[in-house]
């Protein structure tokens, strides 16, 4: 956050939007960082809901990689891309807040449903993946609520009754659809970063061993 603030926020450029949109991908780590196996059931339960009601603003950062539109990279005599160091610079503004959010938000994701799985004495394999895929597919309805209805977390609390007619409301094919794209997107992420994490801890154990 520190980064977007002083490269792109404190000049007001056209991706002054990502500060925010960085912080409220954060959010839902540190409430994350707050869950612990061994709560009670009531805080246990009051920090998860406060986090499935966060966590879609941690994925949804990947949307605004549609804002690299914005840059048109080529050249138009050549229509070769040009070597521009500021549209370099917002590429990695843009690339950097998406993969910071959706990586943590991954860690938290695992935390969470970790957390809740051994609380209630129900962990197994199975039971984790269930779900986690349930946890994405719920973050995947929250992506499209804030990218298209623009409702934002707060406006359960402000404006609960209008929230709630807009969330009634939005229910059609095409909607479904997106939902569908954005699970895909990041199951494949989450398996990735599955496979990633265990191939790395069993080369490291190899690695012990043979020390």
């Amino acid at each position: 956050m520190f980064y977007v603030y002083f490269t792109i926020s404190s000049h007001n450029g056209v991706y002054s939007f990502l500060l925010l949109n960085t912080l409220l991908g954060y959010i839902p780590i540190e409430l994350a960082i707050q869950i612990k196996p061994h709560q009670n059931n009531f805080s246990l339960l009051f920090l998860t809901v406060l986090w499935i009601l966060f966590y879609p603003n941690a994925p949804y950062v990947l949307t605004d990689l549609f804002h690299l539109a914005m840059l048109d990279p080529y050249s138009s005599a050549t229509g070769l891309m040009e070597f521009n160091l500021h549209l370099w610079l917002n590429f990695t503004n843009l690339v950097a807040s998406a993969l910071a959010c959706s990586l943590m938000g991954l860690w938290s994701l695992e935390h969470v449903a970790n957390s809740i799985l051994v609380h209630f004495n129900l962990w197994t394999r199975i039971n984790k993946n269930i779900l986690i895929f349930a946890l994405i597919l719920i973050s995947s309805v929250g992506i499209y609520i804030g990218r298209f209805l623009r409702l934002h977390t707060a406006y359960l609390f402000l404006s609960p009754r209008w929230a709630m007619e807009q969330l009634l409301a939005m229910w059609n094919p095409r909607m479904l659809i997106f939902i569908l794209f954005m699970t895909i997107i990041q199951m494949i992420m989450w398996v990735t970063f599955t496979v990633a994490r265990s191939s790395l801890n069993e080369t490291e154990k190899n690695l012990l061993k043979k020390g």
